[in-house]
């Protein structure tokens, strides 16, 4: 999903370039790097939960 949050971020600061849309361009960009946040937000939490499940696996070899 936030691969389509970048994509159709670029199309909106494009078509922005294309009409003079300043406002458009800024919601582009916007959406480009909320698109970027949640991409982080997603490897942050499947970094957590491999350690999650590696600390879990340690216990139950015990």
């Amino acid at each position: 999903m936030s691969n389509m949050d970048q994509a159709k971020g670029r199309i909106k600061q494009a078509a922005g370039d294309l009409t003079d849309d300043d406002d458009l361009k800024r919601e582009g960009e916007i959406d480009e790097k909320g698109g970027k946040v949640k991409d982080a937000l997603d490897s942050a939490k499947e970094k957590l939960d491999d350690a999650v499940d590696a600390v879990k696996d340690k216990f139950k070899d015990r």
